[in-house]
C-alpha cells in the first residue's frame, strides 16, 4: 500500500504541479477567462483517460507506446507554454496592472487545453488500467487504496500551490517556474524516447539504452529539483514577508488578521508538504536500489535432452530464474505466470540490451540495463526490450524445455 501511495504521489504531485503554475499564473497575468482552457482540459482529461484505457485493455493494444507519444507530445506543449510565459513577461515588464492581452486569441485556448489535458492524461490512463487489472485480495485492494489516496494527496498539493503562490512576486515566479517547466520538458523528451526506443518504435543500440536507462531509472533528480524549486519559492517569499497595514477599525484589522494567517497557513502548507514528499519518495528511491539485484538462478540439469520445471513451482506471478551451462556459456532463463494465467519462458536477456538481465520491482518485471518495465501481459513477445521468447511446450503439470533450444541462445550470453 505505501509502495503504491508513493509511486502515485509521484506521478501526481509532478502534473499537479504543473496545473497549478498555469492557474496560478493565469491568476497573477489577470486572464481568469484562460482559466476555463485548464478546467475543460482536465475534465476530458479524467473522462478521456478512462476510455483510452479500456481501448488498450480490450484491443490488447502496447501501452508503453501509447505513453511514450503521449510524453513527447506533452514536451512540445510544455515548451509552448514556456514560450507562453517568456512573451508575456517580456511584456509585462514587472507590471501586474497592464494586464496586457497577450496571446488572447483561440489558438491559445486550444494549445492551454491541451497542454493541461495531455499531462493529465497519462496519469489517468495509467491508473484506470491499474485498477483494472485487480482481483479481489486483500494485497492488491491494499494498493488501490494507496493509489487512491496517492492522488487525492497529489490534487490537494495542487490546490496548496495555486493558494500559496498567489502572492509569491511575479517576476520571481515567472523565473522559477520557467525553469520548472524546463526541467519538465526534458524529462518527458527522455522517457518518452526511451518508452519507444524500448519496444522497437524507434532505433535504438545497447549503448543508447545504457546512456538514456540511467537517466530514467534516476528521474527522481527531476522530481527532487522540481518539488525542491517550487518549495524554496514559497518558502522565501515566508521570510521575507514584511507584516501587513493594519486598519484602524477593529473589524477590519480582525479580518486582514484572518486574511493574513490563512494565506501563511497555505504558503508553509505547500513547502512542508513539499520536503516531506521529497524525503517519501527518496526513500521509496533507495528501497527499489537495493531489489534491483537479480535474484539467484537455480541450476537445472538436461536428462535425456530435457528439463521438466513444474507448474507449481512457477505459478504464483513471480519470477523464477534458471541456468544451465552449454558449450561454456552459462545461460539464464525464467518462467513468469502472465495476468491470463500463461506461462511464458524467456531467456534473460533482450535484443537491445544483451544478458543485462531482468529483475522484479513495484512497476513489475523491468530490465536492469535500460530501467524499462516490461508490460506483464507482453512477456513471452519478441520484439524491443521484451525478454526473449524461449520456445517451450507446457504439458497438464510442467513446462518442458529442449536442450537444443535453450543452446540456440546462447549467442546472447557470449555477448556480455
Amino acid at each position: 500500500m505505501l509502495q503504491a501511495f508513493i509511486v502515485t504521489l509521484r506521478e501526481g504531485v509532478e502534473a499537479a504541479l504543473i496545473v497549478g503554475i498555469t492557474l496560478a499564473y493565469l491568476s497573477k497575468i489577470g486572464r481568469l477567462d484562460l482559466r476555463k482552457a485548464v478546467y475543460f482540459g482536465l475534465a476530458v482529461a479524467s473522462v478521456g483517460g478512462v476510455g483510452i484505457a479500456i481501448l488498450l485493455s480490450r484491443a490488447h493494444l502496447n501501452q508503453d507506446i501509447f505513453e511514450g507519444w503521449v510524453m513527447l507530445a506533452a514536451a512540445f506543449f510544455v515548451i509552448t507554454m514556456i514560450i507562453f510565459m517568456m512573451k508575456t513577461g517580456r511584456k509585462l515588464k514587472g507590471q501586474i496592472e497592464s494586464k496586457v492581452g497577450v496571446l488572447a486569441d483561440r489558438s491559445s485556448q486550444v494549445g492551454l487545453f491541451l497542454f493541461v489535458f495531455l499531462m493529465v492524461l497519462r496519469e489517468w490512463v495509467e491508473t484506470v488500467l491499474m485498477l483494472g487489472a485487480v482481483s479481489l485480495n486483500s494485497t492488491e485492494l491494499l494498493s488501490v487504496l494507496g493509489t487512491v489516496l496517492g492522488l487525492a494527496v497529489a490534487v490537494l498539493f495542487g490546490v496548496m500551490f495555486v493558494k500559496g503562490s498567489v502572492r509569491v512576486n511575479l517576476q520571481k515566479f515567472f523565473r522559477i517556474t520557467t525553469v520548472i517547466l524546463f526541467f519538465v520538458a526534458a524529462q518527458l523528451i527522455i522517457s518518452g524516447l526511451h518508452e519507444l526506443s524500448e519496444n522497437g518504435v524507434l532505433p535504438s543500440s545497447r549503448g543508447e539504452m545504457a546512456i538514456i536507462g540511467p537517466i530514467v531509472r534516476n528521474d527522481l533528480f527531476f522530481f527532487v529539483t522540481i518539488l525542491a524549486l517550487a518549495a524554496l519559492m514559497v518558502l522565501f517569499e515566508v521570510k521575507r514577508r514584511e507584516p501587513a497595514f493594519l486598519p484602524a477599525s477593529p473589524a477590519e484589522k480582525r479580518k486582514a488578521a484572518w486574511s493574513a494567517r490563512r494565506e501563511r497557513l497555505w504558503m508553509v502548507s505547500v513547502y512542508a508538504s513539499a520536503f516531506l514528499f521529497i524525503a517519501l519518495v527518496t526513500a521509496e528511491f533507495i528501497y527499489a536500489k537495493n531489489v534491483s539485484a537479480l535474484s539467484p538462478a537455480t541450476p537445472v540439469t538436461f536428462v535425456n535432452g530435457e528439463v521438466r520445471i513444474p507448474l507449481s513451482q512457477v505459478s504464483d506471478g513471480d519470477l523464477h530464474r534458471f541456468q544451465a551451462t552449454e558449450n561454456g556459456s552459462e545461460i539464464r532463463f525464467w518462467l513468469y505466470q502472465k495476468p491470463d494465467g500463461k506461462v511464458a519462458t524467456v531467456f534473460d536477456a533482450c535484443q537491445i540490451c544483451g544478458a543485462v538481465g531482468f529483475y522484479k520491482s513495484a512497476q513489475g518485471v523491468t530490465c536492469k540495463n535500460c530501467a524499462a518495465p516490461v508490460n506483464a501481459q507482453s512477456v513471452g513477445t519478441a520484439g524491443g526490450c521484451n525478454p526473449i521468447p524461449l520456445k517451450a511446450e507446457q504439458t497438464g503439470d510442467a513446462v518442458v524445455i529442449r536442450e537444443a533450444e535453450l543452446a540456440a541462445g546462447a549467442k546472447w550470453f557470449q555477448q556480455q
